[in-house]
């Protein structure tokens, strides 16, 4: 306690004293529990209630007895809509512009959330509610992603009490790299564990140990699942619902979804089917394998959200058998809409899709059956990613309404008289804090811990719990990601498709009337040239207003940027140390470099793992077993370099040199005590950017060698030493162009 705001009465002792203390936060009597769930890429049109054919009972439950929102929008990219609907603000003018990774030294690409823009658990917390978040958190630079901090971005330094979940933008859903509170945890997954279950069950615990501990406060949880950003993993079962489901192709069953939105009144009655993005084949163009390959992949999607829905349901089942789901604030959204990144055929391994080569339709067929599983790293291709974006045209990434219309389902029996209508006022993620603070009668604060505040940028939407016709009260909002741009106004909408490397000032504005023409499939440009100038100017002076500039279409160039500047050209390791996160690893990337180890062996005895580095798609690992000491480069699934030597018993010293040949190509040595045992040539390797789990010494978290498998800790003897180091070649990694690859695919 602060001396100085001490009430009572201070004596010589404390007979003649009296003592005094703070009032306890308390909320505003009835205030309503509040539970935001975060789907992650999943489209407008995935949810049955939206008029997906895939199996979503529990959220249509929801959305039954509550609300539907058909013209609610978010940012096209993960973070920026994370910040936005976690303060209440535009999400540059918090600093996340793009991507946590994505930062770039602007104001508005600080890859984190100002401190000028308390969140929405920081303002719940001072109003007296407990605040827990679950789930995937993509809000913190990479400057602050270490075992050792500063925590300050993480979500206990932004007002939520406890965490379980992620750092970055995507995981392993079979083996994941979980963080707890402030720092990474050891993981060995169970048999039949899936993450989407673990992450429901800790949002139930927190829930409980909140309620059985502070009965009567309120409650407020943030849970962001990873389900359906790739790697599209499931469990056989969920999968096997829809074996054949797809076989009628994306055009078939984009029909069919639009057909259902008439029906359930999600858009408006004649509303158009955006044509065919370009790159986008033909179902029935395509060759048999070439289907057989794409159906599989949804089969996978669909699968994956089913199971997200099951125990999405699991936790509504908690709330009603404990009586806390009648006041209990559901608000459900997705952060943007489908991914187009699987490209014309999707991916067993995207992340090798993306980084360093595509992945055949002969290799996907191959390799069928281990699709959703542990196995594969799995996303489907672009065709499906515009069926789940149905009525819409374009994708994540995209200003377009493929990119930022979502789904908002809110559900609250106490509150709102909700019958499964469907809300067509224009809304915008930055609307969904200002509603909260409405509901419970509270106020943004103007100083937060010393710091001055920006004002909210959303407008409350409780006006329209109340009347399905009402007008909306917003009247402007502006987009940007990666260079592409969008304005709304007045149900008019300007949007500009930007293709990477060109001149901004030459990308070509397109005008919609969203008040008519909800899929944007009718440019109205040429015939009104005034109303495109007067929008242009206007998305201008919001830019300059909400930090938008400077424009900037880089996209993993930045990441690049932190990789070879910020990150250490040494490491010294121990054993049992803190995992690094997969974006903290040694940066290798066109990079000699060596890991030297001193390892003792009692007898023949010493087995385990020294170092260990990403997963079986694509990392490497140095261990022992059998008396012999291995180290295994796994340039992706199916390739995978192994060297060997035998060790003795006592003290040795070994070496694994990596020397950077021409091109992507390196030769990797391993050397005992002193002496080369063997080498071997890759003719291609992999960049730290692409690989999808962390680095951990003297055991595992996540399985590199199907040789060595987690938790692998070291024993029969003792790792003494570990050091990797790093040594530049004077070269840039070349960086994939996302975007002209799905133009060129």
């Amino acid at each position: 306690m602060d001396p100085t705001e001490f009430q009572g009465r201070i004596g010589d002792t404390y007979r003649e004293s009296t003592p005094w203390w703070p009032q306890p936060l308390k909320a505003t009597p009835g205030a309503p529990n509040v539970l935001f769930v975060v789907l992650d890429d999943v489209g407008f049109a995935d949810l049955g209630c939206y008029g997906g054919e895939i199996r979503t009972p529990h959220i249509d439950a929801l959305a039954a007895g509550g609300l539907r929102y058909n013209n609610f929008h978010v940012t096209a990219m993960c973070s920026p809509t994370r910040a936005s609907l976690l303060t209440g603000r535009n999400a540059h003018a918090v600093g996340v512009g793009a991507i946590a990774e994505w930062s770039n030294g602007f104001p508005g690409y600080q890859g984190r959330m100002s401190s000028s823009a308390a969140t929405v658990a920081e303002m719940l917390a001072e109003q007296g509610y407990g605040t827990y978040a679950v789930g995937k958190w993509h809000l913190s630079n990479l400057a602050n992603y270490g075992s050792a901090g500063p925590h300050d971005h993480w979500p206990l330094g932004r007002g939520f009490s406890r965490w379980y979940g992620f750092l970055g933008g995507y995981v392993d859903h079979w083996n994941p790299d979980l963080h707890e509170d402030n720092h990474p945890i050891r993981h060995t997954p169970r048999p039949g564990y899936h993450l989407t279950e673990d992450l429901i069950d800790h949002a139930i615990e927190q829930i409980r140990d909140h309620v059985t501990s502070a009965a009567g406060r309120p409650w407020m949880s943030y849970l962001a699942l990873g389900a359906g950003h790739w790697p599209l993993h499931v469990p056989k079962a969920n999968m096997e619902k829809y074996r054949g489901r797809y076989d009628a192709g994306w055009d078939a069953i984009r029909e069919q979804r639009h057909q259902r939105q008439i029906e359930l009144g999600v858009i408006p009655p004649g509303t158009e089917l955006a044509p065919r993005n370009p790159g986008v084949p033909r179902w029935d163009g395509m060759e048999d394998d070439a289907r057989s390959v794409c159906a599989r992949l949804q089969e996978a999607y669909a699968g994956f959200l089913d199971h997200a829905d099951e125990h999405i349901g699991r936790l509504v089942a908690y709330l009603r058998s404990t009586g806390q789901l009648d006041n209990t604030l559901v608000v459900l959204l997705s952060d943007n809409g489908a991914s187009g990144e699987g490209g014309p055929t999707g991916a067993v391994n995207i992340r090798k899709h993306l980084q360093t080569e595509r992945e055949s339709v002969q290799y996907i067929l191959e390799r069928l059956d281990i699709i959703g599983s542990e196995f594969s790293f799995p996303h489907y291709p672009m065709g499906w990613a515009q069926v789940s974006n149905t009525p819409l045209k374009w994708y994540k990434k995209n200003t377009h309404g493929g990119g930022i219309r979502a789904p908002l389902i809110v559900h609250w029996p106490k509150g709102i008289q909700g019958d499964g209508t469907v809300r067509q006022q224009y809304h915008h993620v930055s609307d969904i804090v200002p509603t909260v603070l409405d509901l419970i009668q509270a106020e943004a604060p103007k100083i937060y811990k010393g710091v001055p505040q920006l004002p909210l940028h959303g407008i409350s939407m409780a006006y329209s719990f109340r009347d399905a016709n009402a007008p909306t009260r917003k009247t402007i909002q502006h987009f940007e990601i990666v260079g592409d741009r969008a304005l709304w106004s007045g149900g008019w909408k300007v949007v500009a498709r930007h293709h990477k490397g060109d001149d901004f000032g030459k990308d070509r504005w397109e005008l919609y009337h969203l008040d008519t023409d909800f899929s944007e499939t009718h440019d109205l440009a040429a015939q009104h040239p005034e109303r495109v100038e007067h929008m242009v100017a206007l998305w201008w002076e919001e830019a300059r207003r909400y930090s938008v500039l400077p424009l900037d279409d880089r996209e993993s160039e930045r990441a690049f940027a932190f990789f070879r500047d910020d990150l250490p050209l040494r490491y010294e390791l121990q054993p049992g140390m803190a995992r690094f996160d997969r974006l903290m690893v040694p940066s290798i990337n066109d990079r000699h470099f060596h890991i030297d180890a001193r390892v003792r062996s009692d007898g023949l005895n010493a087995q385990g793992i020294v170092l260990s580095c990403g997963n079986r798609f694509g990392g490497y690992l140095l261990y022992c077993d059998q008396g012999q000491v291995v180290f295994e480069y796994v340039y992706s699934d199916s390739l995978i370099y192994r060297l060997s030597a035998p060790v003795r018993p006592g003290a040795f010293d070994v070496k694994l040199c990596c020397d950077r040949l021409e091109g992507k190509a390196a030769r990797f040595s391993l050397h005992l005590d002193g002496q080369l045992v063997q080498d071997v040539v890759a003719p291609n390797t992999w960049t730290t950017y692409g690989i999808t789990a962390g680095f951990t010494c003297g055991y595992g978290n996540a399985p590199v060698s199907q040789a060595c498998l987690p938790p692998g800790v070291f024993n029969g003897g003792a790792i003494e030493r570990v050091v990797v180091e790093l040594i530049e070649r004077n070269a840039t990694p070349s960086v994939p162009d996302f975007k002209a690859i799905l133009q060129e695919e």
